[in-house]
Formats: C-alpha cells, sequence, structure tokens
C-alpha cells in the first residue's frame, strides 16, 4: 500500500500549481468531444487550444506546456496533425498522452497508434482494457470503442492485467493509464488502484476524452505518473459528486462544474486509491 497521505497531498500540489501557471494544453481531438474537452481543461485553470490544421500544429504544440491527442472519430488530417504534433513534443521535451479509442476494433487504428509509439514517444497512453490487449498484441475483445466483457479486471485476473500493463510501461516508456470499474495507472515499478468513478460517466460521450484532456492538463507539471493518477481521479470523484441528478444532460452540466468548484478537502475525503 502506498502512504495515503503523502500520496494525496502530492497530487494537491499538482492541482495547485496547475491552476497558477495556467498552462496552454494543445489537444487533438475529435469534433464530438472537442468542447466538452476544451471547457475541462479551463476547468481545472489551464488554457486550451484545439488547433489541428497540419501546416500549424507544430508551431502550436512547440508553444504549450502539454501535448492530448485522441484516435476519437479519426480523419487523414487529424492523423497527419496528430503525428506531426506527437514528434515536436518529442523533439522539445514536452510532455503528451495519446488516446488510443478503438484499437481494439480497429485495424487502421491499431496500426497508427503503433506507429505512433514508435515515433513520438507519448508520456502516457490512456485507454480500455481491451485496448490495452490489443496494443500489447493479445486478442482483445472489444465492443466498438469500449471495453468487452471478457477484458474487465476482476479479482481474478487483476495480478495478470496489472502484469501486462507493467510490461507495457516498461517497453515503451511511458506511463499506461487503463480506465475502467478499477483503474490502473503504472510506470513499470509502481502501480496505483484508483476506485472512483459511477455508471452515469459512460451515459454521456466523451468523458474519456476529457479524461485525456485533464492528463494533458496535469501532466504538464512534470510530474507524469502524478499529473496522471490526479486526472483520472478527479474525474471518479466529480463523477460520483454529480450523480444525484435527474439525467444525462444535466449530468453534464454538474460534472463540469465540480471540475471547477471542487475543494481539496472534498478530494482528501473522496479520493480512494490504493
Amino acid at each position: 500500500m502506498i502512504n495515503q497521505k503523502l500520496t494525496t497531498n502530492n497530487l494537491l500540489q499538482i492541482r495547485q500549481s496547475v491552476k497558477w501557471e495556467k498552462p496552454l494544453i494543445h489537444c487533438i481531438t475529435n469534433h464530438i468531444s472537442i468542447n466538452d474537452c476544451a471547457n475541462m481543461v479551463l476547468a481545472v485553470g489551464a488554457k486550451p487550444i484545439m488547433a489541428e490544421h497540419p501546416d500549424e500544429v507544430s508551431e502550436i504544440t512547440a508553444s504549450s506546456k502539454a501535448l492530448g491527442v485522441n484516435l476519437g472519430n479519426i480523419t487523414d488530417n487529424r492523423m497527419k496533425s496528430m503525428m506531426i504534433s506527437g514528434k515536436t513534443a518529442l523533439e522539445k521535451n514536452i510532455p503528451s498522452v495519446i488516446d488510443i479509442v478503438g484499437v481494439g476494433c480497429s485495424g487502421l487504428r491499431l496500426d497508427y497508434a503503433k506507429k505512433f509509439l514508435y515515433e513520438c514517444h507519448p508520456s502516457v497512453i490512456k485507454g480500455n482494457m481491451s485496448e490495452m490487449k490489443a496494443i500489447c498484441g493479445i486478442k482483445s475483445n472489444a465492443e466498438g470503442i469500449d471495453v468487452g466483457a471478457c477484458d474487465v479486471v476482476t479479482e481474478d485476473n487483476s495480478d495478470e492485467s496489472i502484469a501486462m500493463l507493467k510490461e507495457l510501461s516498461l517497453k515503451t516508456g511511458a506511463v499506461i493509464a487503463a480506465t475502467g470499474v478499477v483503474d490502473i495507472i503504472t510506470n513499470g515499478t509502481d502501480t496505483y488502484l484508483i476506485k472512483n468513478g459511477c455508471e452515469m460517466l459512460s451515459m454521456i460521450t466523451g468523458t474519456g476524452c476529457m479524461v485525456n484532456a485533464l492528463i494533458a492538463s496535469y501532466i504538464s507539471s512534470g510530474n507524469i505518473l502524478g499529473g496522471t493518477v490526479l486526472a483520472i481521479a478527479l474525474m471518479g470523484i466529480c463523477g460520483e459528486l454529480s450523480a444525484h441528478v435527474k439525467g444525462s444532460g444535466s449530468f453534464k452540466i454538474e460534472l463540469i462544474d465540480n471540475m471547477f468548484s471542487i475543494s481539496d478537502y472534498m478530494i482528501e475525503e473522496k479520493i480512494r486509491i490504493s
């Protein structure tokens, strides 16, 4: 077990540093969730820029403090832009995260993700367990872009799943963030399990994309592992605080409101991490 108090204090320091510094975060994400991702970045005190034209993204990334890219609803133009930005981030030592959406159900996305990992060496790789299995070359049971029932982490397979993710982290040099009912974050040495969240988070589109934007915001601090843990834990906590609403529309509004207004005290009270 980790030292809960020490870890929480570290996370809160990262949160405050982003609020104080207001870093520019370059997000190349899909148009289904682009507005919500920008608003989430703003909610935590950072500044979003959602540029995606291939002729300007290198310049935009170079002037940013972190990069977040997302394979949801990909296009030729966006794929080109993500690769350009990823290479610029690597060259300029700018933290980056890739959300490997859909690699368990699309050969195009899987091949592209592998190329991105090889050429851009992102700081963080985010996805569900079906997507993680696919990127590891293991048979995936993905249901579209959702995790397959056979791939869900359980008590029976948790050790095996964690070992797979740790190996992927050591192979790629990236922090691995496998999201699900229990989120698993590892840098190959230290592994964190987060048990915050609620079912309503799966009832609106784009929450995974929002998490990716939050990860980009918090890894701008330079603390890649801590920033990733903080982003995922915060989304789960804010989901719990918003779950009392009557429907999915008001849930999304409440989710962004809680991300904006949540106190350090509430984070300390609600966070469930081991």
